[in-house]
């Protein structure tokens, strides 16, 4: 987690962000002991940290590439999250004139909310927010225009990056400024979440079924015939042989599409027409062939064992 500063107000909503994003990887006990030496402001810097990561023989992965805040129409969208082998944490803020939501999600199912009208809120570290709200006490004047508020977040951001690299220096701002009063804020907002929650439900339950189809295209290609018997011709029709499949041989397209089940037909290609109903079909020495003239044979299917 690092940092996203957020103004909501009558003028609008700024939001900021810086796209630094780490990944952890080791022994759970030492990325969590790195982890909170890092937020708590123990490691200042890079190279600190890059030293440290070592001394607990953590890798890291750091990228500076990170999008951590979006448009949707007329809001703009803050995350950070958390992610453990089991599941991912979100937190997001939506933000727009006149008014903001914050939600907490679990998955893609919301665990918690809450709304306001006008606020400067932080999502980040302990560390960074610190650092970045003294900061922005310095830093603030009433009565300046959203782009100045956004000069002061992108500023922020930078030297909060010089104090800890949970930020990296690369930054995000982005400006809404609709004519929403408080009520169309707030049922412009409801409507939003309802979508862009609805989109991530379909999204995780799409990869789901990508890694389900994933896992299955694995668990065949272990069954792929090499060698072996294959089934019986059972009608030839010049070079174009028809192929009884074996009760335990079964048949797929490249994309993985069952086409025939056992005991059902394929069609198979002889480069000699010397074949018989009634020879056998097998692989032998991963070749497609008769078993009693050794003539070989084209198809364009996967055969695989039950």
């Amino acid at each position: 987690m690092s940092l996203i500063i957020a103004y909501v107000g009558k003028k609008g909503c700024v939001m900021a962000s810086d796209k630094r994003r780490i990944a952890y990887f080791g022994e759970k006990d030492k990325r969590e002991e790195l982890e909170d030496e890092l937020y708590s402001g123990l490691i200042t810097n890079d190279d600190d940290l890059k030293k440290r990561a070592s001394e607990l023989d953590i890798t890291l992965k750091i990228s500076d590439d990170a999008t951590k805040i979006r448009y949707i129409e007329n809001v703009i969208v803050g995350e950070v999250s958390s992610r453990s082998t089991t599941e991912t944490r979100r937190k997001r803020i939506y933000g727009t004139s006149n008014g903001y939501q914050i939600i907490e999600m679990l998955g893609s199912d919301i665990t918690n909310s809450e709304k306001g009208e006008n606020a400067i809120i932080l999502f980040g570290n302990k560390i960074s927010k610190s650092i970045a709200n003294d900061l922005i006490s310095k830093k603030w004047k009433d009565n300046v225009s959203l782009k100045y508020m956004g000069d002061i977040f992108e500023a922020v951001l930078s030297e909060v990056s010089t104090k800890t690299p949970s930020l990296g220096k690369k930054s995000d701002v982005m400006i809404v400024h609709p004519e929403f009063n408080k009520d169309e804020a707030q049922t412009h907002l409801d409507e939003t979440i309802k979508r862009d929650v609805q989109l991530l439900g379909k999204w995780r339950d799409k990869l789901k079924e990508d890694l389900i189809e994933q896992n299955e295209t694995i668990q065949l290609a272990t069954k792929i015939i090499d060698e072996g018997k294959v089934g019986v011709v059972s009608e030839v029709d010049g070079s174009i042989l028809q192929v009884t499949l074996n009760e335990d041989v079964q048949a797929y397209d490249t994309n993985w599409k069952q086409l025939a089940k056992p005991q059902e037909r394929v069609i198979m290609i002889s480069d000699k027409e010397n074949i018989e109903v009634g020879d056998e079909i097998v692989i032998e020495n991963e070749v497609l062939c008769s078993k009693r003239t050794k003539t070989g044979l084209k198809c364009d299917i996967i055969l695989c064992n039950l």
